[in-house]
């Protein structure tokens, strides 16, 4: 796919991000253990995994996101997301 700013490159990374990474997964999150069900992308926020814990949900940022050992197939697009943004 051709981007040529940031922000076609930034939405690029979430289309790759959202086909390739194996959801639902578990993981920790404040001592928490969530499961993301999705990855989406919030105007403001860009790229977030949606988490749930019982019926609590929450957006948190992909690049926040503690993932679990070992991590879900797909994750090397979460890592190559980090080292553009970085």
């Amino acid at each position: 796919m051709d981007a040529y700013t940031d922000d076609e490159q930034l939405s690029g990374f979430h289309v790759m991000i959202e086909d390739n990474l194996a959801v639902p997964f578990e993981t920790a999150v404040l001592g928490l253990q969530v499961t993301v069900t999705a990855i989406d992308f919030l105007p403001g926020s860009g790229i977030v995994a949606i988490c749930r814990h019982g019926r609590h949900k929450q957006a948190i940022g992909i690049l926040d996101l503690p993932l679990p050992d070992p991590p879900p197939a797909g994750a090397e697009w979460i890592h190559a997301f980090r080292r553009w943004a970085g």
